[in-house]
């Protein structure tokens, strides 16, 4: 296939694709193109060169695949001349004109379907069994770092076998590409050590080989163009070189870790400032630059464990859409972790410059934080408002249980005259919403939360705090990075940076606000529960 349009690939991509390592690990920041320009070679390679094989796309979430990675690699096709519905099929039976895989799938609605009998089948890890019964001739891991790593290892890894009769001379079968940005825990790094596994001297074997094949070629090309007779030891040089070349490639795994910067040229400095500016440092030396960090061991919610988040997507109204919709347009049908039928909790925090709203409903001995919103700047509590209802849309029980203490009293940062209470009240009842507000009192003191919240993750308290993973990313981030620091009643979440004068170095993003409105939620539900919001729907399935 031929594109219209020269195609640009920066250094990091260009190498990985002359490297073509059965086994290859690319850690780099956002925006260098991992999705478009290295897992979508990898897989047209693949599919191309292996016809009727079968593929697997490993990512965290159903939801996160439809939304992130599978959009990113049809973009990519489409851009390099690979034409739905000529090409290639989604989601449904292809056409008789295609060519029939060696192994069928059972079903076609996660499935990429190639002209040449090729198939890709998603396997998202919040989808119990995707991998169940699969011969795969190669995996790609999209967001390693939200992958689990024992389901991986357990259901998917022993079914990239391949196809050995068929597909055994290639190198890249049973291959295995991993992409991610750098990962901020400790169970998220499991694909750090594949660093240590990276032969130098078998990567440099390989460099070394594409460019004596490469200088041979350009030899033969120029006695042809002199008219001149080409040897034949030039065509059996070049025929061993690609036998080595293949061997080597076959037992070969390649590491890189790269930041945005790499892809300046594309970007644009303009991008990586404003990152700079809108992430936490955190988040900006880890998704932009690439860096390690130590994972921290303490903070202000360090009893806070991977097994308080869980994935909760209603597969059937995820599937009910298609693989072709609009990810802004996604709402709570997609939740199945909702009650409808039951009130939803909230707790906020009120900024002059970020506002947040985060959602929760208590189920027996569990609060499950469902979602978590954010405005900045010049959009305030109204917008804020108005983003929750719409997503809520759908929810039967108009009614949200609004706990506040005396920091929503009095105080309103010129919104209007009336106090950030009175605010949430009536842009909650103009969207059509009942409110029930219960009032906490002062905001308690930090050792008292602290003991609270963190006897509330290890099962101390009435509810123990699960988030849903796929609606709380910043939320989850702050929680993590929340420090901790001595005060004069004992520890005390460190805030300092909220006291500062905001510049590049401590933005609003770098700050608290979102646990804050966390704790509100959580603190309002254990120590004043409302009855309405008692539920006995059984969390059964949700993983």
């Amino acid at each position: 296939m031929k594109p219209s349009n020269p195609i640009y690939f920066n250094n990091p991509q260009r190498l990985t694709q002359l490297i073509g390592a059965n086994t290859t690990v690319i850690v780099a920041g956002r925006r260098t193109g991992k999705t478009d320009s290295i897992a979508a070679p990898f897989m047209l390679r693949n599919m191309q060169r292996m016809p009727g094989s079968t593929g697997g796309i490993v990512v965290p979430t159903f939801r996160h695949g439809l939304t992130n990675t599978i959009p990113g690699l049809l973009a990519a096709w489409k851009r390099w001349g690979f034409i739905e519905g000529i090409h290639y099929v989604v989601g449904r039976k292809p056409p008789k004109s295609f060519a029939e895989p060696i192994i069928k799938p059972q079903h076609y609605e996660h499935v990429i379907s190639f002209y040449n009998g090729s198939v890709a089948i998603m396997l998202s890890q919040d989808r119990p069994g995707a991998a169940n019964s699969l011969t795969l001739s190669w995996v790609l891991v999209d967001e390693a770092k939200f992958i689990d790593y024992a389901k991986l290892k357990d259901e998917v890894l022993p079914a990239n076998g391949g196809i050995k009769t068929h597909f055994g001379k290639h190198s890249f079968n049973h291959s295995m590409m991993i992409l991610s940005d750098m990962p901020q825990t400790q169970k998220g790094s499991w694909f750090l050590h594949y660093r240590e596994k990276m032969d130098n001297e078998v990567i440099e074997a390989i460099k070394g080989l594409i460019f004596k094949i490469w200088s041979t070629k350009e030899h033969i090309r120029n006695l042809k163009a002199a008219g001149r007779r080409v040897p034949g030891y030039l065509q059996n040089s070049l025929r061993k070189m690609d036998r080595d070349l293949n061997r080597l490639r076959s037992v070969a795994v390649f590491y890189r870790e790269y930041s945005s910067i790499e892809n300046l040229q594309l970007i644009g400095e303009n991008y990586i400032k404003q990152m700079k500016r809108d992430l936490t440092p955190l988040t900006f030396q880890t998704s932009i630059l690439c860096q390690r960090i130590g994972i921290a061991k303490d903070g202000f919610y360090n009893s806070m464990r991977e097994r308080h988040k869980y994935n909760a997507s209603d597969f059937e109204y995820l599937d009910s859409l298609g693989w072709h919709y609009d990810a802004h347009a996604i709402d709570c049908r997609a939740d199945r972790d909702l009650d409808p039928d039951s009130p939803i909790c909230i707790g906020m925090d009120y900024n002059a410059n970020i506002n947040w709203i985060v959602a929760g409903q208590p189920r027996g001995d569990q609060l499950l934080v469902l979602k978590s919103f954010y405005v900045k700047y010049e959009r305030k509590i109204p917008a804020l408002v108005q983003e929750f209802c719409a997503y809520y849309t759908y929810h039967r029980k108009k009614t949200v249980i609004f706990y506040y203490d005396a920091t929503a009293l009095g105080n309103n940062f010129a919104v209007n005259e009336q106090d950030f209470h009175w605010n949430v009240v009536n842009e909650f009842n103009r969207n059509g919403w009942d409110v029930v507000d219960v009032y906490i009192g002062q905001p308690m003191r930090h050792d008292e939360k602290y003991l609270l919240i963190n006897n509330g993750f290890v099962g101390k308290q009435r509810l123990m705090p699960l988030f849903n993973r796929q609606n709380n990313d910043d939320l989850i981030l702050a929680i993590q990075s929340a420090g901790v620091e001595r005060g004069r009643n004992g520890f005390r979440k460190n805030k300092s940076g909220e006291k500062l004068a905001e510049n590049e170095e401590n933005l609003l993003e770098h700050r608290t606000d979102g646990t804050d409105a966390f704790d509100t939620l959580y603190i309002g539900c254990e120590k004043f529960p409302q009855s309405a919001t008692v539920t006995t729907i059984s969390l059964t399935g949700i993983g």
